[in-house]
């Protein structure tokens, strides 16, 4: 287990952005992150959890307590029963079961960051999400003092949530296990219409899985969505904001103002999302109020390849950001009438 003082957090998040912590250690094994998370738990001290450093905000002044940072490995791959560490790098970790001829994951490949974030949010993307394939969360639960292994139906996932992300300072993630599908190296069902149409193929169909994989890779890396040092045009936390779900008297409200501004036959995106919910584009939302690819003239501005990304050009702060992210959130509830949500978790700040 490593130990530094005054370590800037930055360097560990794909924004580059924050200031150091207090205290930062880094765990190799759960038995380190359980005796870290203890011992932060029995002093009092305040205690931030980082695997990959995809979802995170963190504050200029960074953060005054102990840092974890999970840097578990573990690739346990048993038929279609596979368990992975919280630390593993969840691209790398799909990548590995398409090549073994596995569908379920496939369309999740690129996303940034560990495997151990995934249950928290709720991961998804393309059509998929990975609350259809995890059987079980090993957690450590600091109310308990004990390692639980909470089941699927236990963690009361929902569209980018779940219990985890419900109450954010009772568990640890330490290993997520799944299962897959062996379609003889087929993908899961496309339910991605863009997917779909970019493979050639009907919603519903198969496609070998690694050539679902490599389409995924380039849609996103055409949106700024795969992670290179090099391009600022990365430097972000993928999405920023998540995509509104309304209720129905919410969507009447919001196709009124739609047809207000932009005129009686434009339909904006609308999907299902049950219960008489309906959910829309975030993306589609931002591009309307007038905040296009690009935008921005400051360090920190809109990727040139996705409204839903918020980039660090470089030179941002943390606040150069926020202020961007408070500046399209208002602009989209001024125009539409509809409050963007962040997706990324905020360290001590608040959009």
């Amino acid at each position: 287990m490593q130990e530094r003082h005054d370590a800037p957090l930055a360097p560990l998040t794909t924004f580059r952005l924050g200031g150091p912590a207090t205290r930062l250690i880094t765990a190799v094994t759960d038995a380190e992150v359980i005796d870290a998370v203890r011992e932060a738990d029995a002093s009092g001290t305040p205690l931030l959890i980082i695997g990959g450093g995809s979802n995170l905000v963190i504050s200029d002044k960074g953060f005054e307590g102990t840092a974890l940072r999970i840097a578990t490995t573990g690739f346990d791959l048993q038929g279609t029963r596979l368990e992975l560490a919280a630390g593993e790098n969840w691209s790398d970790a799909v990548a590995r079961t398409v090549e073994a001829g596995l569908a379920g994951i496939e369309c999740m490949a690129g996303i940034p960051g560990s495997a151990g974030a995934t249950p928290i949010q709720n991961v998804g993307a393309y059509g998929q999400d990975v609350s259809a394939t995890i059987t079980e969360v090993v957690a450590y639960d600091r109310r308990s003092g004990e390692t639980v292994v909470v089941p699927n139906a236990e963690c009361a996932f929902s569209y980018r949530h779940s219990r985890f992300k419900e109450d954010p300072t009772r568990y640890v993630v330490l290993r997520v296990r799944f299962e897959l599908e062996d379609a003889g190296g087929l993908s899961a069902p496309l339910k991605y219409p863009e997917t779909a149409r970019v493979l050639g193929v009907e919603a519903g169909d198969r496609v070998p899985a690694a050539r679902a994989r490599e389409t995924v890779l380039k849609l996103r890396a055409g949106k700024g969505m795969v992670l290179d040092p090099q391009d600022h045009d990365t430097w972000s936390a993928g999405s920023f904001f998540t995509n509104p779900v309304l209720t129905a008297a919410e969507h009447t409200a919001f196709l009124t103002r739609v047809a207000e501004r932009l005129g009686p036959d434009v339909a904006p995106p609308a999907f299902p999302a049950g219960d008489g919910l309906v959910k829309t584009s975030a993306a589609w939302l931002i591009d309307r109020a007038g905040f296009t690819k690009g935008y921005g003239s400051g360090p920190a501005r809109i990727s040139t390849k996705h409204t839903l990304a918020l980039t660090n050009r470089g030179e941002a702060t943390t606040e150069d950001l926020l202020a961007l992210a408070r500046e399209v959130r208002d602009g989209v509830h001024e125009a539409f009438g509809v409050t963007l949500v962040n997706e990324p978790v905020t360290v001590g700040v608040s959009l």
